[in-house]
């Protein structure tokens, strides 16, 4: 299933129980689309939400909101069945809001251009988590829920650990050259997965976070944009270059192209509720939506002119807790827009009308 959805998109979420699929556009709209096997997706909502580019939507509240998030600093909370606006925060973060991601049911993260991290309560209507470590624009985030863990990757070039117990950054990684762009956690836990702007793959082991115990470069120098864990082996990545791939990381590496973008970067990638479905959008204007089982029957069809090579790996099951080494920052090489104006009103009334 194909969608033009007219300009570029910069990132989409799947409703958590229905098959409904979002996606936010440079131009500031949000798009709402319904889809069903062998027929074309149709459209439900087309707003515009945001003044400037909507950078980031996630589904919250069972999926009965839609949260957005922009250059313009705002998150917006839009009604799925109305799409009538239900709250606005206008200065939620003093930079470009650049990713948001689920949590627990009733807590989101939200990532900006500066490197601030906030976590939002839903049920206190606050934010009750700020994390300002990195130097450069949030790119990724992913969350451990057994340990209430958050990892942040940034255009610093670093990884950060962040305990919502402790409200505090545990640990931060070594500056990499290899600028971290998207991050999962795999192995039950016990690796983080980073993919990086040179196509590189950097494993962390559980517990050692200041340096990668392994170096994964099949990729070549085509950027890892977009991380999506298949399974605790297995990655699907998406890459600059408009090809998406699925990755074997542990034990066996390998790599099997599965699905292309007609060489324009993938921006996205996400799973449909029930995990039928892989969806991915791209500088090519396109939302697609695959069926992951003619994915996966079909991969290696694409040709790949890939190598690879690795290196050595460790595990541990210790978390090293309280060491933050020297941070190094660089210009960021992917930043997607001007940043707004910053402002430091109260940002504890978001969730008050939700």
């Amino acid at each position: 299933m194909e969608i033009n959805v007219g300009k570029i998109p910069f990132d989409l979420d799947f409703h958590p129980s229905r098959s409904l699929v979002a996606s936010g556009l440079i131009t500031g709209y949000l798009h709402l689309y319904s889809y069903a096997a062998n027929t074309q997706p149709q459209r439900l909502l087309e707003i515009p939400v945001h003044a400037e580019s909507c950078r980031c939507v996630r589904f919250v509240d069972d999926g009965r909101m839609l949260l957005t998030g922009s250059p313009d600093c705002s998150i917006i909370a839009t009604d799925v069945e109305t799409g009538a606006e239900n709250a606005r925060l206008e200065n939620a973060h003093e930079a470009a809001v650049n990713r948001l991601i689920n949590l627990t049911e009733n807590t989101i993260a939200s990532g900006d251009d500066v490197g601030c991290i906030k976590v939002w309560d839903i049920r206190q209507r606050s934010c009750c988590n700020s994390f300002e470590e990195h130097t450069d624009y949030i790119s990724d985030m992913t969350f451990a829920a057994d340990s209430l863990t958050l990892f942040g990757t940034s255009g610093d070039g670093t990884l950060s650990v962040c305990s919502l117990q402790k409200n505090k950054v545990l640990v931060q990684s070594e500056f990499s050259e290899d600028e971290p762009l998207s991050v999962v956690i795999m192995k039950n836990g016990r690796k983080v997965i980073c993919g990086t702007q040179n196509g590189v793959l950097l494993l962390y082991s559980w517990g050692h976070f200041q340096d990668c115990s392994d170096r994964f470069t099949g990729l070549q120098s085509n950027s890892v944009d977009a991380l999506l864990k298949l399974d605790e082996e297995r990655v699907i990545t998406g890459s600059e270059n408009g090809i998406i791939s699925l990755v074997g990381i542990l034990p066996n590496r390998i790599i099997q192209p599965i699905a292309e973008h007609s060489e324009y970067p993938v921006e996205r990638l996400a799973f449909s509720h029930d995990r039928k479905y892989l969806g991915s959008i791209s500088h090519d204007k396109m939302l697609k939506i695959w069926d992951m089982d003619d994915l996966l029957e079909g991969s290696g069809n694409l040709p790949t002119g890939y190598s690879m090579e690795a290196g050595s790996d460790g595990d541990s099951d210790e978390m090293d807790e309280d060491v933050k080494p020297s941070k190094s920052s660089r210009a960021s090489k992917r930043r997607k827009g001007n940043k707004a104006n910053s402002s430091k009103k109260a940002t504890n009334s978001f969730f008050a009308d939700m």
